[in-house]
């Protein structure tokens, strides 16, 4: 018989303890963070009717990366790739009952049928926030500035990184009024847009041109215009005159009073899901090592009204733990690698029921210990302890019972002192 694989599935990713220890690091921040500014988490299935994402989040995402199957009731069913359309099927079923705002979130595993790659897996992780029942640029601002909080908690600084806003009314415009750009057109060229730093520029501009068709050499400097814009004041005057540009000028003031500083206009910056309806903005990392998209979000208002539910708007976004995690491993943010366990109990000699009744005091006074049970040799329970990354050992033999004090060693520094129980408690919670 052949051996099974060791190996988890293409895409996957095992958690050994040191592994699970930086995402609980990740996801505590996460959820830290969020409820700091009112959010309240929920859950929900990991399956899904295919027809919520087929409705509105883009054909690429249902036909080529979702994970479909049929059930034994016959009917399609999809492994959640996305939060959005969950989460809107859910405010729709209780619109009248929610208090507005609702503000919502949730910390989930995902799956999407991609390319593994640095920073992307097939089964990830995601922070899912949404805020609903906002119209005003407000609720845009709040997302965006608890997206710079979130990275600021793990100690990024001003430089790290850069937020890249739009808006989809905006994109609209550019398109179809600037561009002149029929809707097949329109949706073309969005999605090139947003593939733009994935291609060669000769790939862009003989896409661009087949994509235009008749006025080609106006329109390629038109969008040459676009790309070069660094800010709302360098756009061409036509586009200025937009709609929209009063809300994007209206969320980076709002930013500007809420203290976020590293905040920029990109009219390149599409998003590629379809159910975008306002503003939106990509969170980019600015190491050389890691030069890529960490994160976005932006306004759906149109997403719960498609489950039969009265129209509400909504804005979110969804870090992942994956790109937070390489993120933090370039910048030098990765915490110390430790253990939850407080304290590894050596057991010398037949001392294991004195070892038990001491660690029984140390959890009563709220530490984590473990104790080693195995009756092997003192060495070898050390490098236990050692490979654990567990941060202090506590000798306990006979002798050390009955005098009460025992011998607690740190590990980092190998100091070593003879402490009670109670001054163990006291010192460790210290």
């Amino acid at each position: 018989m052949t051996a099974l694989s060791s190996q988890p599935y293409k895409g996957t990713r095992d958690y050994y303890p040191e592994d699970k220890r930086v995402q609980n690091y990740i996801f505590e921040t996460w959820k830290r963070v969020v409820e700091q500014f009112g959010y309240e988490e929920y859950g929900a299935p990991i399956l899904e009717n295919l027809d919520i994402y087929a409705a509105k989040s883009g054909q690429e995402l249902v036909n080529e990366q979702t994970y479909t199957f049929t059930d034994r009731g016959g009917r399609t069913v999809a492994i959640r790739p996305e939060m959005t359309p969950t989460i809107s099927r859910m405010v729709a079923a209780r619109r009248q009952e929610l208090a507005y705002p609702a503000r919502l979130f949730s910390i989930a595993n995902f799956m999407r049928y991609e390319r593994p790659q640095r920073g992307r897996e097939r089964e990830f992780w995601q922070l899912n926030v949404d805020v609903f029942g906002v119209d005003e640029i407000a609720a845009d601002v709040e997302i965006i500035t608890m997206a710079d909080t979130i990275l600021k908690e793990f100690g990024a600084k001003s430089g790290d990184y850069v937020i890249r806003i739009n808006n989809r009314k905006f994109i609209h415009y550019m398109m179809a009024e600037y561009l002149g750009l029929d809707s097949v057109g329109a949706l073309q060229m969005t999605k090139l847009f947003d593939r733009r730093n994935k291609i060669t520029e000769q790939d862009f501009d003989e896409q661009a041109l087949q994509i235009l068709g008749e006025a080609q050499a106006d329109d390629i400097a038109k969008i040459k215009q676009i790309i070069d814009a660094n800010s709302i004041d360098s756009l061409p005057e036509e586009l200025q005159r937009a709609a929209a540009i009063d809300e994007i000028r209206a969320v980076f003031d709002g930013l500007t009073k809420a203290g976020v500083d590293g905040a920029v206009f990109d009219a390149t910056l599409m998003r590629g899901l379809d159910y975008y309806t306002g503003t939106v903005f990509e969170v980019f990392d600015t190491h050389p090592d890691n030069n890529r998209s960490l994160f976005g979000g932006g306004r759906y208002d149109g997403l719960v009204g498609l489950f039969g539910a009265e129209p509400i708007s909504a804005v979110g976004m969804a870090p992942g733990n994956t790109m937070i995690e390489n993120f933090l491993d370039v910048h030098g943010l990765l915490p110390a690698n430790t253990s939850k366990t407080d304290v590894y109990v050596v057991v010398i000699g037949d001392a294991l029921d004195d070892a038990r009744c001491v660690a029984y005091e140390l959890r009563q006074g709220g530490l984590n210990v473990e104790v080693d049970i195995t009756g092997r040799k003192l060495d070898k329970q050390i490098k236990t302890a050692v490979k654990k990354s567990i941060s202090h050992l506590l000798f306990i033999g006979a002798q050390d019972a009955e005098s009460g004090q025992y011998s607690l060693k740190n590990v980092d520094d190998e100091t070593e002192e003879k402490l009670s129980s109670e001054q163990i408690i006291e010192k460790l919670h210290a």
